[in-house]
């Protein structure tokens, strides 16, 4: 009987508790300044004692890059797509077998669903008839050198967008427009 007692006594002190209990303010905050935090704006100089004119997030001086990275020196017209023709690749000749075979990999994933994979302009998507108008690397109008598949590719051509984004570096985009040679020279052939 004891036992039923504390029981029900038990249960009675929660009951009460929970009606007494205002559901609209919240409990009391062991740690206010976790929850509600001072809000800084993004670049906005704060004074905190330490410097006088305070610390800012400071944009970058103009005309800095990024480390690694160096912007291409030829520019997005065509103009410069005439002066990207007489662009050599600055890869090393002594390993070309591997340039190649990397320069295929890359052409796979990236080039080959529009381009074919032997250039001819009859990739996936050309026989699905989702894209149309991509022509051979075999034709001779096109005229396409190293360095002109190297501008396309940083910059796109006509309806083909930039695919600078898709490779890891410079070196990438270059593999594969040596690769894109081979498949012209394979086709002419």
């Amino acid at each position: 009987m004891k036992q039923l007692g504390k029981i029900s006594l038990a249960l009675a002190l929660v009951l009460f508790a929970a009606s007494c209990a205002d559901k609209n303010s919240p409990n009391y905050q062991f740690m206010p300044n976790m929850y509600e935090t001072v809000g800084y704006e993004t670049y906005q100089g704060v004074d905190n004692g330490l410097f006088p004119d305070g610390t800012e997030a400071m944009l970058p001086v103009e005309g800095t890059i990024n480390r690694g990275y160096m912007p291409y020196e030829i520019e997005n017209t065509p103009e410069g797509k005439e002066m990207a023709r007489l662009n050599p690749s600055p890869l090393d000749s002594l390993n070309s077998e591997k340039n190649l075979a990397r320069g295929k990999e890359l052409y796979d994933i990236y080039c080959a669903i529009c381009h074919g994979a032997k250039g001819d302009g009859q990739g996936n998507l050309v026989k699905r008839e989702k894209i149309l108008g991509v022509p051979s690397y075999a034709d001779a109008a096109r005229n396409i050198t190293v360095g002109t598949t190297y501008h396309a590719i940083y910059y796109g051509l006509n309806s083909m967008g930039s695919y600078a984004s898709q490779f890891a570096n410079e070196e990438e985009m270059w593999q594969v427009s040596e690769y894109v040679m081979k498949l012209k020279e394979d086709l002419t052939k």
